[in-house]
């Protein structure tokens, strides 16, 4: 086995393990279970000025501010509410170390499932204008491709730290 394959092997046996499916605009997505606090209906978003369109603002759970994220947008998808349109509260840690709660706008929810390394396999090569560092890999769940997102990298650019920022202070 070459070094390329054995490396590559290794990554997706770290990859393995539970993702919670969602869905946005019709494809499946996968987000670590581990990172995922709890999902919630849809509830008033109050906005904050002067953030990027992707970021909806921010709601108060049990107390909390949390930002929310409309995946859709940030991914440049058709974004409309229907009846199973939720918000999954996720754990993410910023290039800073902080550990913060956010929610992701999704369409619906799917399911939980369980991935072993073979099922699977790395980001394809897209071009170099095509930034894929925050995609995981592609699981083959029942016949159809996921992508597995790194929600880190997905939901931590500038102007979402800044709100975070703004919210905790």
């Amino acid at each position: 086995m070459s070094n390329a394959a054995s490396a590559s092997g290794s990554t997706q046996a770290t990859l393995a393990g539970k993702y919670l499916t969602v869905v946005l605009d019709n494809e499946a997505y996968g987000i670590a279970v581990l990172k995922v606090r709890e999902i919630i209906r849809m509830q008033k978003i109050t906005p904050v000025p002067q953030m990027p369109g992707y970021v909806k603002g921010v709601i108060n759970l049990r107390g909390r501010v949390i930002p929310v994220v409309d995946l859709r947008v940030k991914f440049g998808l058709k974004a409309e509410f229907a009846e199973r349109t939720c918000i999954v509260v996720v754990q993410v840690k910023l290039p800073t170390e902080q550990i913060v709660q956010m929610g992701l706008i999704v369409d619906s929810v799917e399911e939980v499932v369980s991935l072993n390394g073979e099922e699977i396999e790395a980001t394809p090569e897209f071009g170099a204008k095509v930034d894929t560092t925050y995609l995981l890999g592609m699981a083959k769940v029942k016949g159809q491709v996921k992508t597995l997102l790194d929600i880190d990298r997905v939901v931590a650019p500038e102007a979402v730290q800044e709100m975070v920022r703004a919210t905790s202070s």
